[in-house]
């Protein structure tokens, strides 16, 4: 069974970055897609980024366009999320996900994802 290990999340003021990292337990190679959520206290979980693995094609909520990336390195096994131009509103724990193989349903769905980390959190003062 995959094994999803996140990191990188901390405290960051307002306007700052932080760089999460999603290691795998295994070769994600052959996973469809691996992407990003994240969950504030007492909300949703809401989709934030994804990425495929194939051919490394990328989508993004419209919260988060062109302040985060998403990107892969197959040969570590690990996704990464760069978030920039922080805001109060990122506050959350973000988690990785991943997708063995292509179902039916929308990739911004949590229940598209069959594996999950246990989250790291971030925190953007004002």
């Amino acid at each position: 069974q995959v094994r999803l290990t996140e990191s990188g999340g901390g405290l960051v003021q307002a306007g700052g970055s932080l760089r999460l990292a999603c290691l795998a337990s295994e070769r994600t190679d052959s996973n469809y897609a691996m992407g990003w959520f994240r969950q504030a206290l007492g909300k949703e979980r809401e989709f934030v980024a994804r990425i495929t693995w194939s051919g490394g094609n990328t989508d993004y909520a419209d919260s988060v366009k062109g302040r985060f990336a998403i990107s892969r390195d197959t040969a570590e096994n690990t996704v990464y999320l760069q978030m920039n131009s922080l805001k109060p509103e990122d506050t959350a724990v973000y988690y990785c996900a991943a997708v063995a193989r292509w179902r039916l349903g929308v990739y911004s769905s949590p229940n598209w994802y069959d594996y999950w980390g246990q989250g790291t959190q971030v925190t953007v003062s004002s």
